[in-house]
Parts: structure tokens; sequence; C-alpha cells
């Protein structure tokens, strides 16, 4: 149950203690505050859950992940090989996510499964690690990618050759001589695989992000598995052929030196008009972190709703209707993780503990198939597929621990506190009095400079 703080009034600023609607009074034009609901909206239709999917996963990965799954295969074959089983694999991940957006109508994404299907501990720690790890280090990833591409064209040595020329041997011949003895020179191993399976499925991630605001989606039974489906259709299409356009143009071993991959195709097809592809890459970034801030805020906003996460992220803006502290409240980790790591250093840290519970989730669906036979499910898939991708997830999490020690190493530990942070957190209830009452003073002036209030949804609960 959500504590209904004092609120300021518009009037004088005096708190109205324990106001029956929990809600700041309206500041719009003469409207009354109580028919003013603070609730999420329903405003994701189905080509809106479309362009969330699509927006978020086609952002960084496509331009970074090249170069990490050349390097841990070895090769132009193993690399595209490598694309489309993480493409396949992605689908299958996504129609196991559409089930469970089916048939638990709730927001929180893989909090929200992992609750339902495991308890409130293994939920914590997920939503601990999305905090500490996860989400942190997601967006300085491509925050870093941001800021390469952006900078790029003030810093690449530019020739100018006949755009013709190049226009015509783009449309018309297309190069296929790095396609020959595709997979000449492959040392892909046990130990490279899953760091080159790491690249590739980081590049297709984001399929999952319309399930954590469930609760905003117009008709979930319908919009979801059809915006899941149609989305992963449109991008592994596009990823392989947008990997098979770089191979047409780029050797490995340049694809290898390149710091910015789309920057050096560009250069070979366009010429000067390759300065504008930094700012077209630069600007795809932003957006895909603007969607992944959007989606992951609601895990927090829900996690917060259980009682799992400081009452002020479950709080909405009385005017925008939407909850502005889980949005703000990565920035401080983002900022540390940014200046202090490299970024396929921050990508495997990440992907370990996505995938782990990624993994966990799915392998839930199956549990909660036995466990809730007669929970209702609008949209069900074969039970192999949820089998396949969780033992797949499973299996490269664990490779990874020897991979890369250090970074998956690092991320496990961190992973691990989560459990000590439940027990002080959560279950010890005998807090001293001053550290209560500091947590409401806190949350009351947050509110007022954030202008929140619990949602009107909550309160009735």
């Amino acid at each position: 149950m959500v504590r209904k703080a004092a609120v300021p009034t518009a009037s004088n600023g005096s708190y109205l203690q324990g106001q029956p609607n929990g809600r700041l009074p309206s500041l719009d034009s003469g409207q009354p505050a109580q028919e003013q609901k603070v609730v999420l909206k329903k405003k994701v239709t189905l080509l809106r859950g479309i362009s969330i999917i699509i927006g978020t996963i086609i952002g960084a990965g496509i331009f970074i992940s090249p170069k990490g799954i050349l390097k841990n295969t070895g090769s132009v074959g193993m690399s595209l090989t490598v694309w489309t089983v993480c493409g396949i694999l992605s689908l299958f991940g996504a129609l196991c996510y559409a089930e469970l957006g089916t048939c638990i109508k709730k927001s929180g994404g893989h909090y929200t499964y992992i609750l339902e299907a495991f308890g409130p501990l293994p939920a914590f720690v997920r939503v601990w690690v999305e905090l500490l790890i996860i989400r942190p280090a997601a967006t300085a990833v491509i925050s870093l990618a941001f800021g390469r591409y952006i900078l790029e064209p003030f810093f690449m040595q530019c020739e100018i050759p006949e755009l013709a020329i190049k226009l015509i041997t783009a449309v018309g011949i297309r190069e296929t001589r790095h396609f020959k003895n595709a997979f000449a020179g492959n040392d892909a191993s046990i130990m490279g695989l899953p760091l080159a399976f790491y690249s590739g499925m980081y590049a297709y991630s984001g399929w999952f992000y319309l399930n954590f605001v469930t609760e905003e989606v117009e008709n979930p039974e319908k919009n979801i598995p059809l915006a899941i489906c149609i989305s992963m259709i449109i991008v592994t299409v596009g990823y392989v052929l947008t990997n098979v356009a770089y191979f047409t143009t780029i050797s490995a071993g340049e694809l290898l030196l390149s710091k910015a991959v789309a920057v050096t195709f560009a250069e070979r097809l366009m010429g000067n008009f390759s300065l504008a592809v930094p700012v077209f890459v630069a600007l795809s970034c932003f957006g895909s972190m603007n969607g992944g801030i959007f989606a992951v805020s609601r895990m927090f906003f829900v996690a917060s709703r259980e009682g799992h996460l400081p009452e002020i992220l479950s709080m909405i803006h009385v005017r925008k209707h939407t909850p502005l502290p889980a949005v703000i409240v990565l920035h401080p980790l983002t900022m540390i993780m940014l200046f202090n790591g490299d970024l396929y250093s921050l990508l495997n840290f990440l992907s370990f503990a996505r995938w782990l519970f990624i993994g966990l989730v799915v392998a839930g669906l199956i549990y909660l198939r036995y466990k809730r036979p007669d929970m209702p499910r609008p949209f069900k898939v074969p039970l192999f597929i949820p089998a396949l991708f969780s033992f797949t997830c499973l299996f490269m999490v664990a490779l990874s621990l020897y991979s890369d020690p250090v970074n998956t190493g690092i991320g496990f530990a961190i992973t691990l506190t989560g459990v000590p942070a439940y027990y002080l957190f959560i279950v010890w209830d005998k807090k001293p009095k001053w550290f209560r009452k500091l947590l409401d003073n806190v949350t009351e002036t947050l509110q007022i400079l954030l202008e929140v209030v619990p949602s009107e949804e909550d309160q009735k609960s």
C-alpha cells in the first residue's frame, strides 16, 4: 500500500496530511483537481508498440556489435552465422515474452514475471541488478557509441571519390570478394562464442521492452504478440542484410581496425555525403537510449509499487502522468560507468546479468505452465521454444565466466549482493525510528520538488 504522503497545496504551500486522492491540485486552467486522474494512460497502440521495439533495438548494437562478433568468431561466414542465430534466438525469446505479456497483464517485464513465478527474493535481486548494473551499463554503452559517432565527422579524413561511380557500385554490382572462403581463418572457440553471443544478442536486445509497459498497451492480448513478431522479423532481416552490406565493402581486417564501422562503410560508398552518416547513427543511438529508459523506468515504478524500491519511485507527475522519479534515478550510476569503462568491457559486464535473468524468466514460463496450468493464455508458444532459449542463455552465461572472468565475475558478485540487500532493506522491519522519519522527509521533499504523487489506482488498492 502506498503511503499517502503529505503534499503542498497550490495556494499556500501548507501540507495536506492524508489527502483522500493523494494528489496535488490541478495546475491546469480552472479544472478541478478531483477530475484529473493521476495514472499511467493506455496510449501504446500496435503501431506505437512496433515503434518502441524497433526504435529501441536499432540503436548502438548494429554499429558496435559487428566488430565484437567478428573478433570472437574469426571469419566472415561464422560472423554472419552468429548474426542469424542470434536473430532466431531473439525471436524465440520474444515469443516467450509475448506469452508472458498476454497472461500476466502487469507492467515491469522481467521483474514482474520473476515475481509471479519464483517469489519476491529473486524478483528483488533482478531489479537490484537492473538498478546497479544492467541499465546504467547499457545506457553508458549507447552513450559512448552516441559520442563516438557524433564526433566522427570532425575527426575523420575525407577523400572525395566520384559519387556516381560509388552509387553505381552500391546499387549494381555489389562486391563479393570478401565472401570468398567465408569461413577461412575461423578461430571460433568455446571461449570466444559466449562473447560473440553477447555482442549479437546485445544488438537484438530490446524485444522485451514492450512488456515493461503492458499496463499502457491498448488490447495487450492482441497487440503485444503482433508487435513483437512484426518487429523481430523486420529487425532480423535488416541486421543480416546490413552485415552483408558491410562485408561487400569492408574486409574483415578493415572492420576489426575500424572504430566506427558505419562511418568506414559510408566513406567507401558515399564520399562527402558520408559526413551525414555519423549524425544519423548518433540519432539512432539517442532514440534507442530514450526508448530503453522509457521502458525500464516502468520496472522501477512497479518494483516500488510492490515495496521493493523507495516509495518515491512509484509516484507520477501530476501533469505529464509519467513516472518521473523512476526515469531520472539512473543518471548518477550511468555517469560513473560512463567514465570508468570502455565500450566492450561494459558490454560483457551488463550482458552476464541481463541474460542470466532473461534465461530465468523464460524458465519461469515453463514453471508457470505446471504451477498454474489454469492461467488464461491467449497466446501460447510450443514448449520446446522456451526450453531451448532458456538453456542457451544459461549455458552461455556459464561459459562467459571462463571467457571473461573479470567483468562477468564482477557482475556475478554484484548480483549476489542483492540477497543481503533484500533482507536488510525489505525483510528487516525494525528499522530505527529516526531512519524511517528521514525517509519520510526525503520522500515528501522530493514530491514537492518533482511535483509527483502516488497513482490514484495504487491508493484504491
